[in-house]
């Protein structure tokens, strides 16, 4: 594949069965490929959201805990690098979420993403009348349903196999539950994607268009710590776990992370906190805070410090398939050319010949 990641195919069948299967989602996202970057707080910024946009793809700011002005920043800084569409990831449960919606439209972001928690109407509302597209993530049918009745623009289903905080239900089986039901607006499917032929495999399930995160932590333009990136390279499948949640009476959503020394003491930082609120030194909201906000100070030690061992080193069951780092580029370009060859062997094109 040439170094600047376009597909190596002369095959125009896959091709165009490939622009055809994605077409809802491409032209929802303004893009030239389906292909969404997924949120990761640290790593989706600036230049890895404006390089997945560069390369044909649709690139997203992780805003995370930022508060208005440090995003209005970043999305100016964004729309620097890139004059491609590219969209906000903002999480429900921010306690500026409004102010934050009002920033994205300040800056006239086409595209905002609704993440963390279910939406709550206001904000949907605060969204479309901002003249955004809306996309919002879903983990169940009757979810999606509600969501489309809402109006949002477009839906995410992510299964367990993602990093971060992950659900109960694995990306294969939320796409059986779903795809089949939902055809008013385009459905991305997301969790544990690292090569084309998956892809083109949910595409022909019914879905518009992928979501990635992982496959895109060790590209060349990506900030991560170099550590954070070898330790992804190094990584197989296997050593991307979720963390256990130490009581059953006091949930915890579940973080999928690359095990080390970090997710061990988040079990004992459980412990501790769970004593504490029990003790009745702490409220039940302000203990699950300290348990997330270990999270992502933990996270930021491990991308830009590169503190591998104690650092929270999320990443999805993927890793496996990162095998070097190189142009985000090249990643979109060999996703494309995977898809697009496996699409013509199905139809027999010159791929199977």
């Amino acid at each position: 594949m040439p170094a600047d990641g376009t597909p190596i195919t002369d095959d125009r069948r896959g091709a165009a069965r490939l622009a055809a299967l994605w077409a809802r989602g491409r032209n929802l996202l303004g893009t030239e490929y389906a292909i969404m970057g997924g949120a990761m707080s640290w790593v989706s910024e600036r230049n890895l959201v404006s390089a997945i946009s560069n390369a044909g793809g649709f690139g997203v700011i992780a805003c995370g805990s930022m508060g208005p002005d440090l995003l209005g920043a970043e999305i100016a800084a964004t729309a620097a690098l890139t004059s491609k569409p590219f969209g906000v990831n903002l999480i429900t449960m921010h306690p500026e979420l409004d102010r934050l919606i009002d920033v994205c439209l300040e800056h006239r972001v086409g595209h905002i993403v609704l993440a963390g928690g279910i939406p709550p109407r206001k904000a949907i509302a605060r969204v479309k009348n901002g003249g955004a597209k809306l996309l919002c993530f879903s983990p169940a049918l009757g979810l999606a349903r509600k969501l489309v009745r809402d109006g949002v623009d477009g839906l995410i289903i992510e299964g367990m196999e993602a990093g971060g905080h992950i659900g109960p239900v694995s990306t294969g089986v939320l796409a059986q539950e779903i795809l089949p039901h939902i055809n008013e607006i385009p459905v991305f499917v997301a969790g544990g994607l690292g090569r084309g032929e998956a892809v083109a495999m949910y595409l022909e399930m019914g879905a518009s268009g992928c979501q990635l995160g992982t496959r895109f932590v060790c590209s060349s333009e990506s900030i991560a710590h170099p550590k954070f990136k070898q330790a992804f390279i190094r990584a197989a499948a296997r050593d991307a776990v979720p963390t256990v949640q130490v009581d059953p009476a006091f949930p915890v959503i579940p973080v999928r992370a690359i095990n080390n020394n970090g997710s061990k003491r988040f079990i004992a930082f459980q412990h501790e906190v769970i004593a504490r609120f029990r003790r009745g030194e702490i409220e039940l909201k302000e203990a699950q805070l300290e348990i997330e906000h270990y999270w992502a100070g933990a996270l930021r030690r491990a991308v830009i410090e590169g503190d591998v061992e104690w650092g929270s080193m999320m990443a999805g069951q993927s890793v496996g398939m990162v095998q070097r780092e190189e142009p985000t580029a090249a990643i979109i370009g060999e996703l494309v050319s995977q898809a697009a060859a496996v699409l013509s062997l199905r139809d027999g094109g010159p791929a199977a010949e």
